[in-house]
């Protein structure tokens, strides 16, 4: 690290133990100005593998759009990808300059020509690096969920905020102009009044098996790599996918896959921020292994008028009207999906109008539009937008988290007179011993505990179980400070 660079890691450090956020760096590049389609905006990247080589193909070929740093402490990401080029030769083979790689973002946030990051590290770093990122005065895309847990969500997007930064979630759907459009057809009321708003995330997901404590691999710096999860051991199911279906660093495939759905589920539901109570029900099923998430649940929110019911199957399953990772708008009038409407009593579907999304003409696209006018409304997914419907996702895994084991069999009666929620719950059972052939008699789940929401306050009054899960304890320096100062 250069001088200036250590010096703010160590301030940074010492001030994280004490829960205050030291990131502060102002008058750099970015640091308000409109900037014409020739000015130059210079990108770091955090995060290579999975999403990382899609904003790699993304930022490389759009014009005036300079990717400078890739951000890994793994350097197994530095080299060539299954045999062909590395990210650093795709970008110099596009653009004619090579980046430069880094394993640590703080040292990209200290450099003044750095203009925005993007992230797409794993989930338990997403609020901390946009934090950092907003207090040294960089623009941001953060791919989802935009949090771990519903404080950071919060805390990041009020850092964004106080230093005016452009900050973009990256659920892709909110660029499309066909969800756009269902959404303004369901506003509209032409199908009547919406009563349930379903999210689907049906992605089979295999055993992930068991994994002993061994020696990280020595391109990995895995202190760096934990960054704000807890210390431990380390295991070959973190590094490099498997950290999903772990609390300390993922939040299963409902805030994986499933973030995209559920924000979908949100949208369509005029005005919704948190839900007035969340319920969360499942378990992992089919086989034995180390995973610590679901991979089959159901979660039940009411938004007063409208409800919210969510579905994760992690195992074969047929489709849901036609649907398997989509959403479903259940109306009086009938059901609305994407760019089309099937009235009440037919599976004919007619055509939905598309409606106009903000500039730039897709969502990495919309993300630089808007990095260049200033303009937050410019954005298709704010991430205030991207920290309610990440919430959603935490709260349901509180529910489940909070919960206790239950038969299958007698039915549960935690939904009341909810036949919605028993409709869901009885094709989950259809869905585990018809499709799976898991017997059901004698078989548990997780029955999670209702949470009663604030949803001005974004906590659950009186729960102090279920409050200490909307934060967790960091390691310092990795803290995500209890307020913004």
């Amino acid at each position: 690290m250069s001088r200036a660079t250590r010096r703010t890691f160590l301030k940074q450090s010492a001030l994280a133990a004490s829960g205050v956020s030291a990131f502060a760096i102002a008058g750099t590049k970015s640091s308000g100005r409109v900037r014409g389609a020739n000015d130059t905006i210079r990108i770091a990247i955090a995060g290579l593998n999975g999403r990382g080589g899609e904003h790699v193909k993304q930022f490389s070929k759009m014009e005036n759009v300079q990717i400078t740093y890739l951000v890994d402490p793994d350097t197994r990401t530095w080299g060539s990808r299954l045999g062909g080029p590395s990210h650093a030769e795709t970008i110099k083979s596009a653009t004619g300059v090579a980046p430069q790689y880094v394993k640590d973002i703080r040292q990209v946030l200290d450099d003044p020509n750095v203009d925005a990051i993007t992230i797409a590290a794993p989930n338990h770093w997403h609020s901390l690096m946009t934090i950092w990122a907003c207090q040294a005065g960089k623009d941001v895309y953060c791919e989802k969920p935009a949090s771990h847990n519903v404080h950071e969500g919060r805390i990041a997007v009020e850092t964004a905020r106080k230093h005016n930064r452009i900050v973009q979630h990256g659920t892709q759907s909110r660029s499309s102009s066909g969800w756009a459009g269902a959404v303004e057809f369901i506003k509209s009321g032409a199908a009547g009044k919406l009563l349930v708003s379903r999210g689907l995330c049906y992605k089979p997901r295999g055993t992930i098996r068991f994994q002993q404590p061994s020696d990280p691999p020595e391109q990995l710096d895995f202190n760096l790599w934990l960054g704000p999860a807890p210390q431990q051991s380390f295991h070959k199911n973190l590094v490099p996918y498997n950290w999903h279906w772990f609390w300390d660093t993922g939040n299963g495939d409902i805030g994986n896959q499933g973030v995209h759905q559920m924000d979908i589920a949100r949208w369509g539901i005029p005005g919704a921020t948190l839900p007035k109570s969340v319920i969360s029900l499942g378990g992992r099923f089919g086989y034995e292994d180390q995973g610590e998430t679901p991979n089959s649940q159901i979660a039940i929110m009411d938004f007063g008028e409208s409800q919210l019911i969510f579905e994760v199957r992690g195992l074969r399953t047929p489709e849901y009207h036609h649907e398997k990772i989509g959403n479903l708008f259940h109306c009086e009038g009938g059901i609305v999906t994407e760019g089309k409407f099937y009235p009440k009593g037919s599976d004919e579907a007619q055509p939905i109008a598309s409606a106009p999304r903000g500039p730039g003409g897709g969502h990495f696209q919309n993300f630089i539009a808007a990095v260049r006018s200033r303009q937050q409304s410019d954005l298709n997914a704010d991430i205030l937008e991207g920290h309610y419907s990440s919430a959603l996702c935490h709260l349901a895994n509180m529910s489940y988290r909070l919960g206790e084991e239950a038969p299958f069999n007698p039915r549960t009666k935690a939904f009341g007179d909810n036949m919605d929620a028993y409709e869901s719950l009885e094709r989950m059972e259809e869905y585990l011993s018809q499709t799976n052939s898991i017997p059901l008699d004698g078989l548990k789940y997780r029955l999670g505990r209702k949470l009663a929401v604030d949803a001005t306050q974004e906590t659950i009054p009186g729960d102090t179980e279920a409050i200490a899960l909307l934060t967790r304890n960091y390691r310092a320096p990795f803290v995500v400070p209890e307020k913004v100062v």
